[in-house]
């Protein structure tokens, strides 16, 4: 199956789930009166935009490159990642202010605790399976809005645990302040999921470098080559564009290297770094070791050579 179709049938599944999920906590939390369930139908609400957006931005990003996108659709994800983050700190906030008025004012009810630990054992279950798609698929695509919506979810097995565990210490223990309590941690911890993601997406839409540990490993690379060329000074450049990471370099060859070996090396350097970037864009410059601006040597017949792929 191709990647994109793969990716667009398990972000439709992610849509699928969440509508199952927040109607049942709508349903439960309504006819309890427990703020918790309610704290977790707002959760799955976003889960379920979240996955909308998505779903779109997913169908997007797998468009060719054209003439308004000459480097392609990818950051279309990007938009939807930060977007999806900022959809998770929102809800957060909502309940928090929720809770916060149900400590303050009280507002006790007579809580329908079998239906609500049944639908949160369901929500757990459901959640892990998607989830766990979501974030096989990411991986396998390299997809930042296909990996923050399998976080939503993830927060919202981590939440749906701990209203489930509320709700059971409520049932034997009758104390109806927990709900809020419990609502209030549960939104604290989205908050800070929503924030890791938010923060991660934008560093993606400001071509913020890939980590240090990245580059390391790709200066590796090319330092394997040291006895046939070396890396120019600060020359090496990576960001990730959507699914695509975006690498520039430039090597320095010997003067007397030919147009060949220069262009079979590139080709090895390639090779090795499509082993861990499979979906990368590569621009490598070649300049022989002696150029400098005010060279009058005009024998570097091998010139420059920019190759891109």
């Amino acid at each position: 199956m191709r990647i994109g179709i793969k990716k667009q049938i398990t972000a439709g599944l992610s849509i699928l789930s969440n509508i199952t999920l927040t109607a049942l906590k709508l349903i439960v939390g309504a006819l309890s009166g427990s703020l918790s369930i309610i704290s977790e139908a707002i959760h799955s609400f976003s889960d379920l935009a979240a996955s909308v957006i998505t779903f779109f931005s997913v169908i997007k990003s797998s468009q060719p490159a054209d003439k308004d996108h000459p480097y392609g659709h990818g950051k279309y994800e990007d938009m939807a990642g930060f977007i999806e983050g900022f959809l998770i700190i929102f809800a957060a906030i909502i309940i928090i202010y929720e809770a916060s008025k149900k400590i303050i004012h009280g507002c006790p009810y007579q809580a329908e605790n079998n239906l609500g630990i049944a639908v949160m054992v369901i929500a757990v279950l459901l959640n892990i399976i998607v989830s766990t798609l979501l974030f096989k698929v990411a991986k396998e695509s390299n997809s930042i809005s296909l990996y923050a919506d399998g976080q939503h979810l993830r927060t919202d097995v981590y939440s749906s645990l701990g209203v489930l565990f509320g709700l059971i210490l409520i049932k034997y223990t009758g104390h109806t302040l927990l709900d809020p309590v419990i609502a209030i941690l549960v939104a604290c911890f989205i908050f800070r999921t929503g924030q890791k993601i938010a923060k991660q997406s934008i560093m993606r839409l400001l071509d913020y470098s890939l980590p240090k540990d990245e580059i390391d490993l790709l200066k590796k690379i090319i330092y394997g080559f040291n006895n046939k060329v070396e890396l120019k000074d600060n020359s090496l450049k990576a960001r990730q564009i959507g699914p695509t990471t975006d690498i520039d370099l430039t090597l320095l060859f010997p003067k007397e290297t030919s147009l060949c070996e220069c262009h079979r090396i590139c080709d090895d350097i390639e090779k090795q770094i499509r082993n861990i970037y499979a979906n990368a864009s590569i621009s490598i410059h070649s300049e022989p070791k002696c150029y400098n601006k005010n060279c009058e040597n005009l024998c570097c017949s091998n010139g420059n050579l920019t190759k891109i792929t």
